[in-house]
């Protein structure tokens, strides 16, 4: 990279430092009016954290962040981005931030069907089938792909452009990610056929019926795969099996319920499919470190206290896949 380039870049970085440090709220994620753009801004490195990372992109300005999938760890910072291409179960945490250089980043949503369109109509190159891998990827940040995140922040300084500008902006950011040296980890969900893509079905399908009984088989043949080969792909993506994923979602939505709804824990259980609150108290355990009632009342008072929120827990560093063991 030449030296006129650097300076770009450098410039460029400054200049998503300066925006976000002025448009995020003072701690946390910051909703914009843009739906797809987050923005965030800590003072403190954060406790580990788990939830359901969805499909996106995620840039630091300043900072840096830890993320874990499964055994495996992503860290970024103001040089590099993470990439996530399905919906995956993580557990994070900010590892640099304080009050004099607080954490400043960014999370743009990703749509599979903007990936589809967009290989339908560019000559992108379609990728040979590769060794599946997870669905989270690190990478340099690049100066086109920096301008055009500029450009989508700058957009909020003009709400009514944002419902037509901000799709073609997003379309180009997509399009930046697709012909990068990491595109093909999102050129293979956008192509029906291709074993990402069928991995995303299913994942799908869980998140809309995730409290309803499911076969492995019934997934594999909704995927088009054997039941062997369904199973291999699904955890080697999502660090999960298919029956802890649907755990996952069951116990991450009885939490919500129990906290912003306020309902008890053996109504929360049976909302979410559990027909044992025995069982469902001690995965909720086993997951959140804490029985349903304990956990509660300690997020609660931490929200109070402006220190947490819905997606907050700590958990030690055996990771979600471990601690999520399907009981028999």
């Amino acid at each position: 990279m030449s030296s006129a380039l650097i300076d770009e870049l450098a410039l460029a970085k400054q200049g998503l430092l300066a925006r976000i440090a002025r448009k995020a709220q003072e701690f946390g994620p910051s909703v914009t009016a843009i739906p797809s753009l987050t923005l965030v801004k800590r003072d403190a490195p954060s406790e580990p954290t788990t939830y359901m990372h969805e499909p996106s992109l995620c840039l630091v300005a300043q900072g840096a962040k830890r993320v874990l999938l499964g055994k495996e760890a992503y860290v970024y910072d103001a040089d590099h981005y993470l990439i996530t291409s399905l919906d995956v179960p993580v557990i994070a945490e900010i590892t640099e931030a304080s009050k004099e250089k607080p954490y400043l980043g960014l999370t743009v949503k990703l749509d599979q069907k903007t990936i589809a369109q967009l290989l339908v109509d560019s000559s992108i190159p379609i990728p040979r089938a590769a060794p599946i891998s997870r669905a989270m990827i690190v990478s340099e940040v690049t100066l086109p792909l920096l301008n055009a995140i500029l450009r989508l922040i700058d957009l909020l300084d003009e709400p009514a452009s944002i419902p037509v500008l901000s799709p073609l902006i997003e379309r180009e950011i997509v399009y930046r990610l697709l012909i990068s040296e990491q595109g093909p980890l999102l050129r293979q969900i956008g192509l029906a056929g291709n074993q990402s893509y069928q991995i995303a079905r299913a994942i799908e399908w869980l998140k809309k019926h995730y409290s309803q009984p499911v076969m492995v088989e019934e997934l594999a043949e909704l995927s088009h795969m054997s039941r062997s080969s369904f199973h291999h792909h699904f955890k080697e993506l999502t660090s999960m099996s298919p029956l802890q994923y649907q755990k996952f979602l069951r116990l991450q939505e009885a939490r919500r319920l129990m906290l912003a709804e306020q309902l008890d824990a053996a109504t929360a259980a049976f909302r979410v499919g559990y027909e044992s609150a025995s069982q469902f108290t001690r995965e909720y355990k086993r997951l959140f470190g804490a029985p349903p009632s304990l956990d509660i009342k300690t997020l609660r008072n931490a929200k109070t206290g402006g220190r947490a929120n819905l997606s907050d827990t700590i958990l030690d560093s055996r990771g979600a896949e471990e601690t999520l063991q399907v009981d028999t």
